[in-house]
């Protein structure tokens, strides 16, 4: 899994290395990997998906950072059959929205801050937030 870091995770990763507040180096260690942990949910990821030939259920693999990744492993590997990409969606984003984050590429709307695909695509409601509690009626990049 390869994984380029964004601005907004280096960030995160930056504040908590800086903060004079951890007693230990144990301590700073928990708080980092829960913190990397809560910064990778928040990314979608792509599994290889394998059938047999026979049609049967086959090997799955995952995660991978892009479907370029999970095609150059999937170029490298010889099971027979046929294999299928499906992205996996971040479970990370809807916790996030519950949670009020706000991450790049999440409504900049300041009532809002939910992530794209919660905002309509359908007629009258192009747009607006589907969050039953959001009062955003426009995604604001």
């Amino acid at each position: 899994m390869r994984i380029t870091p964004r601005r907004e995770e280096i960030d995160a990763v930056k504040a908590l290395l800086e903060d004079p507040g951890f007693d230990s180096a144990d301590q700073m260690a928990k708080a980092l990997i829960k913190e990397v942990g809560d910064i990778l949910q928040m990314r979608d990821w792509v599994a290889l998906v394998h059938t047999w030939s026979d049609g049967s259920r086959g090997l799955n693999f995952a995660p991978f950072g892009n479907e370029a990744e999970a095609r150059a492993f999937a170029s490298k590997m010889a099971f027979g059959g046929a294999g299928h990409l499906v992205k996996l969606n971040s479970p990370g984003l809807m916790l996030a929205n519950h949670d009020g984050k706000k991450w790049k590429g999440f409504c900049q709307d300041e009532q809002c801050g939910h992530a794209p695909f919660t905002h309509s695509a359908a007629s009258a409601a192009r747009g607006a937030c589907q969050i039953p509690t959001c009062p955003c009626d426009k995604f604001r990049k």
